[in-house]
């Protein structure tokens, strides 16, 4: 989406568009329509040929004049359009339709930006990319393209936007832990372990987070009904990566304590810089301090002992003999 439209085009819940400027949500009524828009929002910037669209409409058993229905579709939605984004975004070609152009942006867009940044910020400031992808995941209004019918396009980049959402909900809670918040993940983790039962990456975050919390036998609790679920449900055993977990709570291996976040070079040079003026500065506070330590040290020699009464006073002598 450019700039100077006022419309943001959202698939990460039901299809719609939001116009800015008045925050009023607008979405087709029909199913048709709503798998129009979705087609043509996950192609933004392309140009989608008119039997792909078809295709996504209706399937394998398109209409009688499937091509003028495709078209008056296509109208209706221009006019639905243009009263959001003040202009039609819709261009026609020879072969087909596309929804405004290169630089066209969507929620998702949004979303995958924050997600990536996120996991790159992991390991240096996991306060921050806690930030991003919590950030990324509140996009989220329900399933991706809901409504939008079960045509392969809008299905296939559903399936995508899902797995990327739940990459990132796992980057969260490791995140989370990173941060020393094993007990508030601990609980969210039971959840999302229940609700996603053969994903053996929240298995994983659920058993450290336990662990953390000085809850070892329940971690390896978690492993056992992580290994009956894959059995039942994918008939294989639990990875390399989840047995690695369990061998390594079994053992009290150091590697499960929080972990110092990493400094990234141009910062790790920056503090070099910064200790080394450190010692240069303490090293000429040092040459000032054995400077004038020789000058008072000469200035005693000089004067000479303390005399009193014309005689030299020692230490521990008794001027008085």
């Amino acid at each position: 989406m450019d700039d100077d439209t006022r419309a943001d085009f959202r698939v990460l819940g039901p299809v719609e568009v939001l116009d800015r400027r008045t925050g009023t949500h607008v979405a087709p009524s029909g199913a048709k329509q709503r798998a129009l828009l979705g087609s043509l929002v996950v192609g933004a910037g392309r140009v989608l040929p008119a039997e792909r669209l078809i295709h996504e409409l209706w399937g394998d058993r398109p209409p009688a004049g499937a091509a003028n229905a495709l078209h008056a579709h296509v109208a209706r939605l221009r006019r639905l359009l243009h009263a959001t984004a003040g202009h039609d975004p819709i261009s026609t070609h020879t072969t087909g339709y596309s929804l405004g152009g290169p630089a066209t942006r969507t929620d998702a867009h949004r979303f995958h930006d924050l997600s990536v940044q996120g996991r790159a910020t992991l390991a240096v400031d996991p306060v921050r990319a806690a930030e991003l992808l919590g950030g990324a995941l509140a996009l989220w209004r329900g399933p991706a393209l809901e409504g939008s019918g079960p045509g392969p396009l809008c299905g296939r980049e559903a399936e995508r936007l899902e797995e990327l959402r739940l990459t990132t909900l796992e980057s969260l809670y490791d995140a989370h832990l990173r941060n020393g918040r094993a007990a508030e993940a601990a609980r969210e983790l039971e959840r999302l372990t229940a609700r996603h039962p053969v994903r053996e990456r929240f298995y994983d975050l659920q058993m450290l987070a336990l662990y953390r919390c000085g809850r070892q036998a329940e971690a390896l609790g978690v492993y056992e009904r992580a290994r009956r679920r894959l059995v039942d449900g994918l008939g294989v055993e639990p990875g390399p990566a989840l047995r690695g977990r369990m061998e390594a709570i079994l053992h009290h291996s150091p590697s499960l304590s929080v972990p110092e976040p990493d400094v990234p070079l141009h910062e790790l040079g920056g503090a070099i810089a910064r200790l080394g003026a450190r010692i240069e500065a303490l090293a000429r506070e040092q040459e000032r301090l054995v400077l004038r330590l020789g000058i008072l040290t000469s200035g005693v020699a000089l004067q000479g002992p303390p005399v009193e009464g014309g005689h030299l006073l020692e230490q521990g002598a008794d001027v008085e003999g």
